[in-house]
């Protein structure tokens, strides 16, 4: 088991937004602790150093813990942040950015007092304007096409000007590069570069080599 370090790498700014980490984000679902570090070398390598971890495994504090110590080039975050608890947890183990699906009142306050960098998830043009009453305007699109794609954040562009999004949920390297074409859109996330069967062979080249290939459509 990785131990966390004696001096962990400082967060973010707070007034930093995860929109400008990076074009994309790689959407990390890990089941083994142990395959964190490669993984998380080999995005780096390819030029992605943000990396969302999603809480979607027993697996996921431990891997964020072990990036956030082992990978200095990597700026780890937390996605699937839903509860309070879930803040306090992955900060803890070293998350630099948050990312939720959704919010209510109660995990918009714990993301606020967090410190680090957060996203909260929207898929209705209601969420946008209730978080925009917030004072939040960076959000997470989600599910992105199932929710309506780039149709319909390029029709909230001229309403709500100054909502930005990252979208999530159903991008491929072949859409991509239209959603970053809209004015509202600062970056995706996507988990077309860290395929599950590139992981369970750790075939870290290969996942390098498709984060390269992301990492060049923020040129």
């Amino acid at each position: 088991m990785t131990s966390s370090p004696a001096s962990p790498p400082p967060a973010a700014p707070s007034d930093t937004s995860v929109l400008d980490l990076a074009p994309v984000v790689p959407v990390v679902v890990l089941h083994d602790a142990a395959d964190a570090v490669p993984l998380a070398r080999a995005l780096v390598a390819g030029g992605l150093p943000a990396i969302e971890v999603t809480l979607r495994t027993a697996a996921a504090p431990e891997s964020i813990r072990a990036i956030a110590a082992e990978v200095p080039g990597a700026v780890v975050g937390a996605g699937t942040v839903i509860s309070p608890q879930h803040v306090r947890d992955t900060v803890d183990a070293g998350a630099r950015f948050l990312v939720s699906p959704g919010w209510t009142d109660a995990l918009l306050e714990a993301m606020r007092e967090s410190g680090v960098p957060f996203l909260p998830g929207v898929s209705t043009t209601s969420e946008v304007v209730a978080l925009l009453e917030r004072g939040v305007s960076d959000m997470k699109f989600f599910p992105a096409e199932a929710a309506g794609g780039t149709a319909y954040l390029k029709a909230l562009s001229a309403p709500l000007p100054q909502a930005r999004f990252c979208p999530t949920g159903g991008i491929s390297l072949a859409s991509a590069p239209s959603y970053l074409a809209l004015p509202n859109v600062a970056c995706v996330g996507g988990s077309w570069m860290v395929p599950g069967d590139a992981i369970a062979a750790k075939d870290w080249d290969r996942v390098a080599r498709l984060a390269a290939e992301a990492a060049a459509l923020g040129a």
